[in-house]
C-alpha cells in the first residue's frame, strides 16, 4: 500500500474503535465480544502506524536522494557555465589569440578571434592580458596620473566639496551652542576624448601579434597618459585663488625669483587634507632651484623633502609670464580622473589618407573626465 491508502485504512480503524467504545458504554450490551474486537483493532492499528512510519521514512529518503541529484546537477551546470569563461581567460593569452587580436585591430574583422573563443560572446572581443599590462604601465610611468584617484562612472560626474564651515566648539554649561555654518560647492567633471595618432609604414604594419601590439599600445598609451597629465596641469592653473560654488580654489604664491624657501611658502597655504604633496615643475626650473641651492652653499633641500614630479607642459621659470612655473599639491586628494568606458584604448586605422606615402595612420582614443576637486589641495607658484 502507498501512504495515502495506509492513512485511509488508519482512519477506518479509528472509526471502528470509536464505534466499539460507544457500545461499551451501553450497560445493556454484552462487552466480552466487543472487547475482543477492540483488542484486534488496536493490534491492527499498531501495524498500520508502523507501516506509515516506514512509508514516510522511505519517502523522506527518496526526497533526500532527489535533492542530492538536483544539487549535483546544479553544480555541474554552474561548472559547465564557468568552464568557458575560464577557458576564454586562458585562450586570450595564447599566441594564437594575440596574433588574431592584432589582425583584428588592423582590419576590424573579429571572426578569427571569435573562432578561438569557447563562447561566441556578443559585444567587443576580449582584450589580451598583455594589452591591459601595457596600458597600466603607461599610466604608472607618468608621475602625475599615477598618483591621481580614478573613478569609472558612466556619464558626467559631479563631485561635492566644502567651501567653508564653522568648526566644533566646547559646550560650556549653561551656554548655547551655535549651529554649524556650511557652504558647499560642486565640480562637474565632463569626460572628453583624448586622441593621439601615429603614422607607421606598411613594413611596421606587417609585424605580427605581440610585437605589433607592443609597438602600437606602448606608444599611444603613454602619449594619451601624458596628455591627461598635461590637461590636469591646465585645469589647476586655470583655477581661481578662491573657491566658488562650481570651482575649487588654488592659492597662489607670486615670486619673480627662485629661492630655497619658495616651496616652503607654498606648503604653508595647503589645506590640512593635503597630506601627501608633491612638487610639479619643468626640468629646467628644477635645475634653477638646484643652482640657487649650490650658489648659496645651502645644505637645506629647496624641495623640503617632497617628491619632485617633472612635467614639461608647465612653463619653465624663464619662460613663464604671469603663469605658474611650480605647482605644489596632493594629487590623490585634490584631483580625480573618471573613465566612463574603462581605461582601455580604442583604435581606428586609416590606410587611405597617407597611402601615397606608403603609410598607415593609427588613431588611439581614450574617454576620460579630469577635474580638480578639493579646495587648497594645490598651490601655484607664479611670476607676476
Amino acid at each position: 500500500m502507498n501512504l495515502e491508502e495506509l492513512n485511509t485504512k488508519l482512519e477506518a480503524c479509528d472509526m471502528s474503535l470509536a464505534e466499539i467504545r460507544e457500545k461499551l458504554d451501553d450497560p445493556e450490551v454484552e462487552t466480552e465480544e466487543l472487547e475482543a474486537r477492540s483488542a484486534e483493532l488496536l493490534e491492527e492499528r499498531a501495524g498500520i502506524v508502523a507501516d506509515i512510519e516506514k512509508a514516510e521514512a522511505a519517502i523522506a529518503e527518496e526526497k533526500r536522494a532527489m535533492e542530492d541529484v538536483i544539487t549535483q546537477t546544479e553544480v555541474k551546470e554552474i561548472e559547465k557555465r564557468e568552464e568557458p569563461k575560464m577557458a576564454d581567460m586562458e585562450i586570450r593569452n595564447t599566441k594564437e589569440y594575440i596574433d588574431a587580436y592584432a589582425e583584428y585591430l588592423k582590419t576590424g574583422e573579429d571572426a578569427e578571434c571569435r573562432a578561438l573563443l569557447t563562447e561566441n560572446a556578443s559585444g567587443t572581443v576580449p582584450v589580451p592580458e598583455m594589452v591591459y599590462d601595457i596600458v597600466k604601465t603607461a599610466w604608472e610611468r607618468d608621475g602625475i596620473v599615477s598618483r591621481v584617484r580614478k573613478a569609472y562612472i558612466k556619464g558626467n560626474l559631479k563631485v561635492g566639496f566644502e567651501i567653508s564651515s564653522t568648526g566644533a566648539t566646547i559646550h560650556e554649561e549653561g551656554a548655547e551652542v551655535s549651529e554649524e555654518t556650511l557652504v558647499l560647492g560642486t565640480v562637474n567633471i565632463v569626460p572628453k576624448s583624448i586622441k593621439k595618432w601615429v603614422s607607421i609604414s606598411d613594413e611596421a604594419l606587417d609585424l605580427r601579434g605581440e610585437a605589433f601590439l607592443d609597438y602600437i599600445y606602448d606608444e599611444l598609451a603613454y602619449r594619451i597618459a601624458k596628455k591627461a597629465a598635461d590637461e590636469l596641469i591646465v585645469k589647476i592653473a586655470a583655477c581661481g585663488t578662491v573657491s566658488t560654488t562650481n570651482a575649487v580654489g588654488v592659492p597662489k604664491v607670486v615670486s619673480t625669483t627662485i629661492g630655497v624657501g619658495l616651496i616652503a611658502n607654498a606648503m604653508g597655504l595647503l589645506s590640512d587634507e593635503a597630506a601627501n604633496p608633491v612638487v610639479m615643475m619643468n626640468k629646467a626650473t628644477w635645475s634653477q632651484f638646484k643652482a640657487a641651492q649650490y650658489a648659496g652653499n645651502f645644505d637645506a633641500d629647496p624641495f623640503e623633502g617632497l617628491p619632485v614630479v617633472f612635467n614639461n607642459s608647465i612653463k619653465s621659470f624663464t619662460a613663464a609670464t604671469n603663469e605658474p612655473y611650480v605647482i605644489v599639491g596632493d594629487l590623490e586628494q585634490g584631483a580625480l580622473m573618471n573613465f566612463p568606458n574603462g581605461e582601455g584604448i580604442d583604435f581606428k586605422f586609416d590606410d587611405m589618407t597617407l597611402a601615397n606615402y606608403d603609410l598607415v595612420r593609427i588613431i588611439g582614443r581614450e574617454f576620460v573626465g579630469i577635474g580638480v576637486v578639493a579646495p587648497d589641495a594645490f598651490v601655484a607658484i607664479a611670476k607676476a
